[in-house]
């Protein structure tokens, strides 16, 4: 075994950036024989991303059963789509597409060509879901309305993304184990609370940042075990009732003001590094409970990972997006549920001793397949003996290396690459690539990534969103039948009937904005899945320290440490010993 002992400047193909491979990295690609990468995290984030439509949803038509369903792939796309019904079924047989492989043609040009041929299923649901025709990415969930990444037995989901466990979830993002919640952003095990932000185990509260255990608290930061507490002040249970009375929730002129004042309350607070809970040797954002992590985003139960984002208990695997219970995996994005010793898994679950797949399940053994399940030793949909695939195994490897496919920029795809944006099914700015790596339409066209146009919605605006009653008790039942404009993009949306029950119930105003923007705006709540190296800010003059720290009576910290927060942000950053010396 030729093992690197140490770290490599390598220069990424894609944005011509310097990054640095170290060697536990090389110890991973030797265990599954892999060459090192040729693009750097960053642009191997993009490139997965690329190849995953969450929110751009389209009326098309089942091609099997000729029935009308709302898919992730608009009309004019050149592929077979079939409804999740026709496609888990069996009324059709994958490996009649099969295709021999072609020597004198690169192996990603052949998978293309099998794309083309291949049913897809249209809108991504895992398991048994319930009433979810208008959600995308979820699994085993009821009632999920324009919702994605929602999982394991949530219920009642609307406008939100990465939901997992939880009830009554409306307009928040990347939250597990909660209930009653609105505009919850990066939060866990919260009830009946709105516009929380990196807080946990809270109750009864609104406008919250940085808070654990806290109840019936109103526009604070860095709480501890708190309860009755608004603006940071200690209140009795019968002065909190009182000032309580005062606040007027349900009336949009309010909410704004609050909105305002949590900006405010957000930037002054004092800010740990990273989100890190029950974790230890980890560094990256929003992780609990994992282990020997690195640059692990939005992520829990994990040991030994690398470059993930949205994992759930995966373990020894590199590059994820969106994948759970993972294990000696690279390069992998969505589902994946069990996946095991496979390289390059777009989509699917259960796929064992695979590589390039798209949408296969419960399957092992398989080379360049597509929409396969409960199948073995195939190689682009074409099935072959234990022995023949042994053999052709190998080979494709070496014609992979010796043929490389070349891209319309000269970005080279040799074994090992992940697949390259140019054959995404997708059009750039249709993925959830463009919210992270956000590049304008001549920037996605000089790159040789696609574009596609908004399509002009035919609706017609009934009422403007300013327009809309300023106190929620105003609201009459008929609000549901009207088509709002956004204040902001001037697009159409509409008020779901448990959603105004729900807004009625918890005291919130209609919002003015379409579903859309108001995920922008959470967007900007959240870090970026990106790490920098910066120092701690303490110093006892940038933030009124309250304890003494370690570094004590020297004039500032010189722990060091990777973060989300950019250094150009003005936020005042501590890390782990002189944050937690201030906050407890």
């Amino acid at each position: 075994m030729n093992l690197i002992m140490n770290n490599q400047i390598k220069s990424c193909q894609n944005c011509k950036k310097d990054f640095v491979i170290a060697p536990e990295d090389f110890q991973f690609y030797e265990r599954i024989k892999v060459p090192a990468p040729t693009f750097c995290p960053d642009c191997r984030l993009q490139r997965r991303m690329a190849f995953r439509n969450e929110r751009s949803l389209y009326k098309n038509i089942c091609a099997l059963c000729k029935k009308q369903f709302v898919s992730m792939y608009s009309p004019d796309k050149p592929f077979i789509v079939y409804c999740k019904e026709c496609w888990y079924s069996d009324n059709w047989d994958p490996l009649q597409y099969g295709q021999d492989y072609d020597w004198d043609k690169p192996f990603f040009e052949q998978f293309r060509e099998l794309m083309l041929k291949v049913p897809r299923i249209g809108i991504m649901h895992i398991r048994n879901n319930i009433n979810a025709d208008y959600a995308n990415y979820i699994s085993a969930s009821k009632n999920i309305y324009l919702s994605q990444s929602v999982i394991e037995g949530s219920e009642n989901i609307y406008y939100s993304r990465s939901i997992d466990r939880s009830k009554e979830i409306f307009d928040c993002f990347n939250v597990k184990d909660s209930e009653r919640c609105y505009e919850n952003v990066d939060g866990g095990r919260n009830y009946r609370s709105k516009f929380l932000v990196r807080s946990r185990d809270c109750i009864d509260s609104a406008f919250l940042f940085d808070c654990v255990n806290c109840q019936n608290c109103i526009m604070s930061a860095n709480l501890r075990n708190r309860q009755y507490v608004i603006r940071g002040k200690q209140y009795s249970k019968e002065e909190y009732a009182t000032a309580l009375e005062k606040i007027e929730f349900g009336k949009q002129s309010e909410i704004e003001k609050l909105k305002q004042e949590f900006e405010n309350v957000m930037e002054k607070a004092l800010h740990k590094f990273a989100n890190i809970t029950k974790s230890v040797t980890s560094t990256g954002d929003n992780i609990d409970n994992s282990k020997n992590a690195a640059y692990l985003f939005d992520a829990y139960n994990c040991e030994n990972v690398r470059y993930a984002a949205r994992a759930i208990g995966c373990k020894d695997s590199y590059d994820i997006m969106g994948g759970a219970n993972l294990e000696l995996v690279y390069e992998q994005m969505a589902g994946g549920y069990g996946s095991r010793n496979s390289l390059a898994l777009s989509h699917g679950e259960v796929t064992l001793e695979s590589n390039y797949t798209d949408w296969c399940q419960s399957s092992s053994n398989l080379f360049g397949c597509i929409s396969l399940r409960k199948k073995q030793y195939c190689i682009l949909n074409k099935q072959y003996s234990e022995k023949e695939y042994k053999e052709f195994y190998p080979k494709i490897i070496e014609h992979m290396n010796t043929m490389p496919f070349e891209d319309r920029m000269g970005r080279m795809y040799r074994y090992g690459e992940f697949f390259p944006i140019e054959i995404s099914p997708f059009a750039y700015n249709e993925t959830i690539a463009e919210e992270y790596f956000l590049l304008a339409k001549e920037e996605i066209m000089k790159k040789g990534y696609t574009w596609r146009e908004l399509d002009p919605l035919p609706y017609v605006p009934t009422v403007k969103g300013k327009d809309l009653p300023d106190d929620i008790a105003n609201v009459e039942n008929s609000a549901t039948k009207e088509l709002i404009e956004c204040e902001n993009c001037k697009r159409v949306y509409r008020i779901v009937q448990p959603e105004l029950e729900f807004l009625r119930r918890e005291q919130i105003p209609l919002p003015r904005t379409c579903q859309e923007c108001r995920h922008a705006k959470r967007l900007t709540l959240r870090n970026p899945l990106k790490l920098w190296s910066r120092k701690c800010m303490c110093d006892y003059k940038v933030w009124k320290n309250t304890a003494k720290h370690v570094h004590h009576p020297e004039d500032r910290c010189s722990n060091e440490f990777e973060t989300s927060y950019s250094p150009e942000r003005p936020e005042v950053i501590y890390c782990e010993q002189c944050y937690q010396a201030e906050i407890s």
